[in-house]
Formats: C-alpha cells, structure tokens, sequence
C-alpha cells in the first residue's frame, strides 16, 4: 500500500498536481549583497538554515540585461552580487547580515582583496525601509564596536534590477571545486578575512 501511495504521490508532482510541503512563493524573501567576487559569496549562505537558494548576478547599475564581460570590462555601474532567498522564518534579515559583514572587507573602498574596480566593491542592497533600518542599525554597531580604527565603507544602496550571472557562474564553487580554491586562496580572501574577524 505505501509503494501504490509513493507512486501515485510521484505520478502528481510530475504532473504538477501536487507540491511538497515548504515555505511558498509569497512567504519567502529575498536579499541582495554585494562582496566581491559573487563566485565567493554564495557558499557561506548555501548551508545555513532558512537561506532556500542563491544566485549570482549583477546589480546597481544602468544598463539592461548585462554580460560579465561587460560588467568586469567597467562603464555599466554594475556590481557582482549575490540574491538569497529565504524563509524569514527560518532566518532573519539581521542574521543575513552579520554573515555578510564576515565575509567582506568592509574597510575597502576600491574592491575586494585582490580583485579591484567598482563592479568589486562591497554593497548592501535593501528592498524596503525595514531592510533599509536594519542595514544602517548594523553598520552602525560595527563601527561602534570598535574593532577597526579605519571607517566602514560598505555603502547601503536601495535595490533595483537583478540580473542572472551565465549559467557557468552560478554555483562556481561546486562545479569547479579546484579553481575555486586556488582562486580563493590565490586571491588572499581567507587570510584578510581571518585578520579582520578571527577565525
């Protein structure tokens, strides 16, 4: 009996008819952050809780719908970003940016650890007042707390379009394991990030 039920629940969802339980459409919410490189942005949101997917892509500038040659050749206002979607439930819009923060070089007006120009720099991007609040609220208790004599250049820009990355850099680090981490490392990522926030 549980195998006919297994089958005909599989029969359903190949048909459309029915969806496994979760978090729908109207109840998860997005959030935009800009770190760098975006290959080295989505790891540390894919294994948290509550985070359902993440994407590459490009956000802040002018031109519609650009390419990453485009985007890294400069000009477009772009910057390499990454979007999490997520169930606020699961986890907060706060929690989402305290792993942002570790993940930067907040001090870093040019770019990030080896990669430098605009489309590099580090960005928070809300959607909405309440995102807008929190992202200050946090940027301003990390320049309170006194762990860096410089100041926070992380700026807060109000979100706009989105758009996709090629297919070939979504989720980078899992398809190219090797260059991924001779990237990383090569680029001096982990070392600056371990002189700001410990280990």
């Amino acid at each position: 009996m549980r195998l006919r039920s297994g089958l005909i629940l599989g029969v359903l969802m190949v048909l459309g008819l029915y969806a496994a339980p979760g978090v729908s459409d109207d109840d998860a919410a997005e959030a935009v952050f800009a770190g760098g490189c975006f290959w080295c942005m989505q790891p540390p949101y894919d294994d948290v809780e509550g985070v359902l997917d993440t994407e590459v892509g490009f956000t802040g500038g002018h031109v519609e719908a650009p390419t990453y040659q485009e985007v890294v050749q400069g000009g477009t206002g772009h910057y390499e970003a990454v979007r999490i979607t997520y169930d606020p439930e699961s986890i907060s819009y706060d929690e989402l940016l305290e792993i942002f923060w570790r993940n930067i070089d907040p001090l870093d007006a040019g770019g990030q650890f080896c990669d430098r120009g605009d489309h590099y720099r580090a960005a928070i991007f809300p959607s909405n007042e309440a995102e807008r609040t929190a992202a200050e609220a946090s940027k301003e208790a990390l320049e309170d707390s006194g762990r860096f004599e410089r100041p926070i250049v992380t700026e807060i820009l109000d979100a706009g379009s989105f758009y996709l990355a090629e297919e070939y850099h979504q989720d980078y680090y899992k398809k190219n394991p090797l260059r991924y981490r001779f990237y990383r490392a090569s680029c001096g990522r982990d070392g600056r990030l371990g002189e700001l926030w410990g280990e």
